[in-house]
């Protein structure tokens, strides 16, 4: 998969956040579909020419709030809105 991601280390930012955004915004604009496969960690980051834990911090976050989910050897996923209101829903629960 093509991203159009961009980092610059000239920004105050981190690259961690700088990744973390910009694929935020791919996926509310439904430029990452619900369901699309995300590029690895070492595929990201070789094309961003960043280290792995930058992506993987970026990554890890995204996972965090719900936007993407892991799925073991097969890689991340953009998760769907139906799952990310389940996950709240049971997290609410007591």
């Amino acid at each position: 998969m093509k991203t159009n991601i961009r980092v610059s280390r000239k920004k105050p930012e981190s690259l961690t956040s700088q990744i973390r955004e910009q694929l935020s915004s791919l996926i509310e604009s439904g430029t990452l579909a619900a369901g699309s496969l995300l590029p690895s960690e070492r595929e990201l980051a070789n094309s961003l020419k960043v280290a792995r834990n930058v992506v993987r911090g970026a990554y890890e976050q995204l996972m965090s709030v719900g936007s993407i989910q892991s799925e073991g050897r097969k890689g991340r996923r953009v998760r769907s809105t139906s799952a990310k209101k389940k996950s709240t829903k049971t997290s609410k629960k007591k």
